[in-house]
């Protein structure tokens, strides 16, 4: 790797200033995923409710990352992140607090989590285009994976954290946790030099949105691209729910385990992300194709696991095809685009990506209730891995 482009964007003052700012608030944000899913399973012990919260949380996605999009495009990107971030802190301190105060119900926690949805998906796509802003089109290809691998790391260390605290003190301090990092990531914007920024020229007559489905409907490529993003993470990223039920209905154990099995999957993407700074030939469609039918498959070989240990050792496989899939998927439609529309069209992208989680998680969920755990991620994972080879064949064949 330091041989490679990877760690140049480390020479970038602003992504310096950011990069450990962006580290505390992953680990913030994998701890409170943690505490929120054991959270419900506590007050309901219902799969259900599990996928409704999930839904609700990135319901907002699908009509809110697009708009993310536009204002990325239109505005000072810095002062839109400020206030997301903002936002995002409010929910998890309202949320510890009434949690500490043993006030929570399980309808806080839904209408706190559509908040937080409503928050992300505005967040998403500006924090997405910034990384070009902060490091300049020749860095931006190693920086995508050094965000990555910070996502990853606090992916590895969130969880483990959170289970911990949560089997000694309940689930408040994680939410107090995340609202803390957010402050960091808020101060460390303060730091932020402007006149070091790569903006590019803002155009005068501001592209719409129409201008950007139009350009995606002359670009076989992108689509190929938006669609699988669509898939995996509509069928494929729920990870979370997968290991809570699987770590509390198949293998009857307690938070600690549960926070234990996002540590492990962590390790996987970890891998993942220091792959891809050694994959720049393979970010093409194809190769997304290929790493999102693995990561499907890796899905159904984890159903069958027959105990803890096994799932656990199982798990890596599954984290680092997943991050392979989005960072090969990501990247391609950040340096492909034309960048007077990259903002809408990494819009469009967060909320195929995002926005097929509200129907995703419920009917996980609800399959989990109706056949059981191991059916449900046998049957999300072969949608996965087949609707993504089948969506590069129809969508790549030759016109006549």
């Amino acid at each position: 790797m330091a041989k490679g482009k990877t760690f140049a964007a480390l020479k970038h003052h602003n992504f310096r200033v950011l990069y450990p700012a962006n580290a505390l608030s992953n680990i913030g944000t994998w701890a409170q995923r943690v505490a929120q899913d054991w959270l419900v399973l506590e007050l309901t012990h219902s799969a259900a409710a599990l996928g409704i919260v999930t839904a609700l949380q990135f319901a907002p996605s699908l009509f809110f990352s697009m708009a993310g999009g536009v204002l990325a495009d239109r505005f000072d990107k810095r002062k839109l992140l400020f206030l997301t971030n903002t936002g995002s802190m409010l929910t998890s301190l309202i949320l510890g607090l009434l949690v500490m105060s043993h006030s929570v119900n399980i309808w806080h926690v839904y209408v706190l989590g559509f908040i937080l949805g409503l928050f992300n998906a505005l967040d998403a796509p500006i924090r997405q285009t910034f990384t070009s802003e902060l490091v300049g089109s020749k860095d931006v290809l190693g920086a995508i994976s050094l965000n990555s691998l910070n996502f990853n790391v606090g992916r590895l260390i969130g969880p483990g954290i959170s289970g911990l605290m949560i089997a000694a003190f309940g689930t408040g301090p994680s939410f107090m946790l995340n609202a803390t990092s957010y402050l960091t990531m808020m101060f460390a914007l303060g730091f932020v030099r402007k006149n070091e920024l790569n903006i590019a020229e803002k155009p005068k007559d501001h592209t719409k949105m129409k201008e950007a489905f139009a350009y995606l409907a002359k670009r076989k490529d992108l689509l190929i691209v938006l669609v699988i993003g669509f898939l995996g993470g509509t069928f494929g990223m729920n990870y979370q729910i997968f290991n809570a039920l699987m770590a509390t209905q198949q293998f009857h154990k307690g938070p600690a385990e549960f926070g234990g099995l996002g540590t492990f999957l962590a390790v996987g993407s970890v891998i993942g992300a220091l792959l891809t700074s050694r994959l720049e030939r393979f970010r093409k469609p194809k190769f997304v194709a290929i790493s999102a039918a693995i990561f499907g498959s890796a899905l159904v070989l984890l159903s069958t696991a027959p105990n803890y240990l096994a799932y656990s050792f199982l798990l890596p496989l599954g984290g680092c095809a997943a991050v392979l899939t989005f960072v090969l998927a990501n990247t391609y439609v950040q340096t492909s685009t034309e960048p007077q529309l990259r903002g809408k069209v990494v819009g469009i992208y967060m909320t195929l990506l995002m926005g097929g989680t509200p129907v995703g998680a419920p009917l996980l969920g609800w399959l989990a209730e109706v056949l059981d755990i191991r059916w449900a991620m046998t049957i999300f994972g072969l949608t996965t891995a087949l609707g993504s080879v089948i969506a590069y064949l129809l969508i790549n064949r030759p016109e006549h």
